[in-house]
């Protein structure tokens, strides 16, 4: 059993948190560090029967905890896993990894000279769907791959306050590409492998927070293929993702994370129905099984702690991802193509 620390309860933090309370024998959460220490924290961290602490450093020198899960502002992602990292604690980032390829590089190194694990919360790779979708592309089932291309949106920002960090351009460059976008990205490079070049455009419709609502985004791959992705923030929540290929093509569908949803539906319902359109024949239609990817990932990272499989993510894709974040917002404020380095 692991014993991890969450690093920030907000809604997330929970949701990470109430994933595998009661129900997990791989990792447990003992400890939650929250700033501001709110009655709604410590509301939370009682219920969980959780130790609430307001300093990071004070859950990285407790010698009783193995591994902190990280759900904070994206900007100090990089910063906190190294200071795990050299704290012998292995450490599980939400996404984005980082908002550069550097502050990437600079964080897997750490962990690496430290000889802890790293994990990283794309857990859409873990869905079965995804599973069964990146075998027919790799047996050839699909031919030869096309484009993919994904839609992601949610009506969180339309609720944001000012002052909320999720609110600031600099914590969330290009409205929903950091809270939500990430995850298609991630698939991409999964499926179709790295990211040459991008082109986006972000900009505000509907929030009344300085922050971007709606964002677009061309890809091309190093393979050849194309790749599309869209984000909202201001409307309905709802999930794509869909690849063409030469012998047919793939439609995955679903929700996002929305706030204040129950848990149990951010967890479960990320996917729902499923096509196949063959170039000849019926379309097939099935629905998805009902999977707690949260659960699962967070269980996948205990099992690279313990060593009994690697992380599923290669640290060098972490990375990649990162770097391709980083020229997505260099090309939203450039207007042009931006290669990824």
């Amino acid at each position: 059993m692991i014993n991890a620390a969450i690093v920030g309860l907000g809604w997330w933090g929970q949701t990470l948190v109430e994933s595998v309370a009661n129900s997990s024998q791989k990792i447990r959460f003992s400890t939650a560090v929250s700033r501001s220490a709110s009655q709604k924290a410590k509301d939370f961290s009682q219920f969980h029967k959780m130790n609430l602490v307001q300093n990071f450093d004070a859950v990285l020198a407790d010698p009783n905890i193995d591994a902190v899960v990280l759900a904070t502002p994206h900007s100090l992602h990089a910063k906190e896993v190294i200071e795990a990292a050299e704290a012998g604690k292995h450490v599980f980032c939400e996404k984005p990894f980082a908002l550069s390829k550097a502050e990437a590089e600079s964080a897997v190194s750490a962990t690496q000279k430290a000889g802890v694990t790293l994990g990283l919360g794309y857990n859409r790779r873990l869905h079965p769907e995804m599973i069964k979708l990146r075998e027919r592309i790799h047996s050839g089932d699909l031919g030869v791959i096309l484009h993919c291309e994904a839609n992601m949106t949610f009506p969180n920002a339309l609720f944001l306050s000012n002052d909320a960090w999720r609110a600031s351009k600099e914590e969330t460059p290009c409205g929903g590409l950091t809270p939500m976008g990430v995850h298609a990205i991630d698939g991409m490079i999964d499926l179709c492998g790295e990211i040459d070049e991008v082109y986006c455009q972000s900009f505000k419709r509907a929030v009344e927070v300085d922050a971007d609502d709606t964002t677009s985004m061309l890809f091309r791959m190093k393979e050849g293929m194309s790749g599309y992705l869209s984000t909202m923030t201001a409307t309905g929540g709802g999930f794509s993702f869909q690849v063409f290929g030469s012998k047919g093509h793939i439609r995955l569908e679903g929700m996002t994370h929305i706030a204040g949803a129950p848990s149990e539906e951010r967890r479960k319902k990320c996917f729902g129905n499923c096509y196949f359109k063959p170039v000849k024949g019926s379309l097939e239609h099935w629905e998805a099984e009902e999977t707690d990817i949260v659960k699962a990932i967070l269980e996948h990272f205990s099992d690279a702690v313990s060593g009994t499989q690697p992380f599923m993510i290669p640290v060098s894709e972490m990375i990649h991802g990162a770097a391709v974040t980083e020229s997505v917002v260099k090309s939203a404020k450039s207007h042009q193509v931006e290669k990824v380095y």
